[in-house]
């Protein structure tokens, strides 16, 4: 046993090294965190080395369509997150979400005076978790069975709302639940991808507004607040990504032909570079694009590029389709150019108008954090509101850039 604990001591400060490294962890107290809670003992059973990987979900929980429902996440996420909230000593803060770890971590970071509550809808979850923290010493965490898109009523208001699954909207209790200066960070799904985004709202003020996001893979919500995207196949192993809310169509037989046409590429001279800026401008900057998918049968057989295996922005016009790829160039900052694979009758026309707007990004907005995001509830007055918007079930959410 006492081996067992050295070697997970050793694990997890490789672990929180590896993240500082890698700028995920910026700050002491988020290491303190992270040094201190043992993760093995919220995923009893696993082996060490595993459980002390960055990149390593644990202890997934499948539905009966062989869905996962509930996963402790990986612990770059967790930092990640913990590092957009900027928790302090002393808050009260809401886990939207449980495995029992990210509780942890965040009952450390608040302190004896502070207050954590975490919830999950799934009663085996919430067993776990409370089951987790009791192994782990942290009993003072409130362990609650309810629905995400109602929170939990009885311990705020809260100074943090984390959500650790992916949202299509953002319910009023949470709101409600919120201090007049709180941050909700969540992984906020819309036009087809997923952002985790930390809005803060200003005191006598509805409206969020983003202080950043990131990049992050999180279950869907389940319950009250359950959404799902539109999924339309082209065959079996290629299909188009929309939202919920979309009401583009496409002539399917027509792209299915077109993906059996020999492609046309083009390349920008702009580097390939933050990915998931260019993505998020492309979905959010002019013309409705669904993103491409495909299964890696079609990316072996050559039908699409690699870069359609986890999902790419994609521009359609009739029977014809773009989007992004990349190639090495060493005379780019990155070592790889931005290019643009187009198929279709019109290949060359629809080609050229994605790779206009990749230069414009690169030209205009290649940078962190160029998007400015907000949300407005229903409750507030939207009709001045331009540029790139989503109408959700609560409110409107915005993106424009600048």
């Amino acid at each position: 046993m006492t081996l067992q604990v050295d070697d997970a001591t050793t694990l997890r400060q490789a672990m929180v090294g590896t993240l500082r490294d890698e700028g995920l962890i910026t700050t002491d107290s988020v290491a303190a965190a992270m040094n201190a809670v043992p993760r093995h003992e919220f995923a009893p059973g696993e082996p060490l080395e595993k459980v002390y990987q960055t990149n390593s979900t644990l202890v997934p929980k499948i539905d009966a369509q062989g869905r996962q429902t509930s996963v402790v996440s990986a612990s770059h996420i967790q930092a990640i997150q913990l590092e957009l909230a900027e928790v302090r000593p002393g808050m009260n803060v809401l886990e939207i979400g449980s495995g029992g770890y990210n509780a942890a971590l965040i009952a450390e970071v608040v302190g004896p005076t502070g207050s954590v509550t975490t919830m999950d809808i799934d009663a085996d979850v919430v067993d776990r978790a409370r089951a987790g923290l009791r192994r782990a010493g942290y009993e003072q965490v409130n362990v609650v069975l309810a629905d995400a898109e109602h929170g939990v009523a009885q311990h705020a208001p809260y100074d943090r709302i984390m959500v650790t699954v992916g949202a299509w909207d953002i319910p009023p209790a949470w709101l409600d639940q919120l201090t007049p200066d709180g941050r909700i960070v969540v992984p906020l799904r819309f036009a087809g991808i997923t952002r985790l985004v930390a809005f803060d709202r200003a005191p006598g003020r509805s409206v969020l507004t983003a202080s950043n996001y990131r990049l992050g893979s999180f279950v869907p919500m389940q319950g009250d607040g359950a959404a799902s995207e539109q999924l339309i196949p082209v065959t079996p192993d290629v299909g188009l990504r929309l939202d919920q809310n979309s009401t583009l169509t496409f002539d399917v037989p027509a792209l299915r032909k077109a993906l059996n046409t020999k492609p046309v590429e083009s390349w920008s001279g702009t580097p390939f570079d933050m990915p998931d800026e260019l993505e998020l401008y492309l979905l959010t900057s002019g013309p409705e694009l669904p993103m491409i998918h495909a299964a890696q049968a079609a990316v072996d057989q050559g039908v699409v590029n690699r870069t359609v295996r986890n999902g790419t922005p994609t521009l359609v016009r009739g029977g014809s389709f773009a989007y992004r790829i990349k190639r090495e160039n060493p005379q780019t900052v990155s070592g790889y150019e931005t290019g643009v694979i187009a198929h279709g009758p019109e290949a060359e026309q629809v080609g050229a108008e994605l790779l206009a707007m990749i230069r414009t990004w690169a030209d205009s907005y290649y940078r962190r954090g160029a998007a400015h995001i907000t949300y407005h509830p229903n409750t507030a007055d939207t009709s001045d509101l331009t540029g790139w918007h989503s109408t959700k079930r609560h409110g409107v959410l915005a993106v424009a850039w600048s």
